[in-house]
């Protein structure tokens, strides 16, 4: 009988369904975390056990230029490459959210570039940027706009905005999708009230449209920002780093110092190095739901 009464818990029943979740997340997630980190206090190697050298990878991280790079080359193509997926997809959502003939067949050809391996789209655009056969090249040459062949993954600036534009190319829809699931949560009768008022359909966007939305692009644009600042596959598919170090980010960074190069303890160092930037992100998802329960009227505990 008092067993009965201990499973009739609700507490205890929600706690027995989170354990396998909570299993997976220890094995997968909690293990390899603490593992990675303290293997970034030492200076362990393939093949060779480490002994405790305390921040000296990350003394050494923060002097050595390539590191640094790596970082800004992070910072650059994610907050370039966030921006860009975010005005990008906001503007499709909207189109996306009218009436328009085909809307289903839109809809599903827009998630195409996101449900695609990102291992054939890296592959599909390293032939695009290739510099003796690129398509785009020829049609550039074509319409008479350029007279030779452009090495778009052969110059430092050129690839760091090459590789965005892929990242791009493949994370709209995401946002796209997300943002216009958000729009349609909005009641039609504020629109309704607002245009009574008088209101442009600016001022409907900004006064009405933007504010329901904050909450969901809050929540998107944090996983659009841990997506990309943790991009490994489109980078190192593409460019590995290349050229000059120019597109190295701080994944593959980590990868090429710590698999190809042995220096697992100074490859953790750098992967751990990300964190902060990633808790950042999470905050700002944080306080965006925060936002979101006070629209909906909830109290703030």
């Amino acid at each position: 009988m008092s067993l009965s009464r201990f499973f009739d818990n609700r507490n205890v029943l929600g706690l027995l369904f989170m354990l396998p979740a909570g299993a997976l997340l220890i094995v997968f997630l909690t293990y390899p975390l603490g593992l990675g980190t303290w293997l970034g206090f030492t200076d362990t190697k393939i093949g060779r056990d480490g002994v405790w050298v305390g921040l000296d990878n990350y003394e050494f991280l923060f002097g050595d230029s390539v590191a640094r790079l790596s970082l800004f080359n992070t910072l650059f193509y994610t907050v370039v490459a966030s921006v860009i997926k975010f005005v990008l997809g906001l503007w499709l959502a909207l189109l996306l959210n009218k009436n328009l003939p085909f809307k289903a067949f839109l809809r599903a050809i827009v998630l195409l570039p996101f449900i695609v391996p990102t291992a054939l789209s890296a592959i599909a655009f390293w032939w695009l940027y290739d510099a003796q056969f690129s398509v785009l090249s020829w049609a550039l040459v074509k319409m008479g706009l350029i007279t030779t062949y452009v090495d778009f993954l052969g110059e430092p600036w050129l690839a760091r905005l090459s590789t965005i534009a892929a990242n791009v190319w493949r994370g709209v829809p995401f946002v796209a999708i997300t943002l216009l699931a958000g729009l349609q949560t909005i009641p039609a009768s504020l629109y309704e009230a607002a245009s009574l008022d008088g209101a442009t359909e600016w001022q409907r966007f900004w006064h009405v449209t933007l504010p329901m939305l904050t909450p969901i692009i809050a929540v998107v644009m944090t996983f659009s920002v841990l997506f990309t600042f943790t991009d490994f596959q489109l980078i190192y598919v593409l460019t590995r780093g290349g050229p000059l170090n120019a597109t190295h980010l701080m994944a593959t960074l980590s990868f090429q110092r710590a698999i190809p190069g042995g220096a697992l303890g100074e490859g953790a160092a750098l992967a751990t190095a990300m964190v902060p930037f990633l808790l950042a992100a999470i905050l700002f998802s944080y306080f965006g739901l925060q936002r979101r329960a006070w629209q909906q009227g909830a109290s703030d505990k």
